[in-house]
């Protein structure tokens, strides 16, 4: 029964993970960060990474692996929210030099 319940929280992750997959590929499509909450991306992220900590330290092959993709997806997400957020504020910056200090 134990096997049987880690195999499903360990499928329930990776399903976790595929969530994240759509909104990767509309950042990636559109090259922008609008619409991306940051905050929402990056938080979800630590808290995988906490999660991904404390999978290791229960020696919990399941949450380890699962909350590693969900890192991968949803942390994609956030670097791509960060990079093109980056890009817009530069070339915004760029095209308004009376708004720099």
């Amino acid at each position: 029964m134990k096997e049987t319940v880690a195999l499903l929280f360990g499928f329930g992750l990776f399903c976790n993970a595929l969530l994240f997959v759509p909104q990767v590929i509309a950042v990636w499509r559109k090259k922008t960060d609008e619409g991306i909450s940051l905050i929402t991306f990056g938080g979800f992220s630590i808290l995988q990474i906490v999660g991904i900590a404390h999978g290791v330290l229960q020696q919990d092959r399941a949450l380890i692996f699962g909350m590693t993709a969900s890192l991968l997806s949803c942390g994609t997400v956030t670097v791509l929210t960060i990079v093109y957020r980056v890009k817009r504020l530069r070339s915004a910056a760029r095209s308004r030099p009376w708004l720099r200090y």
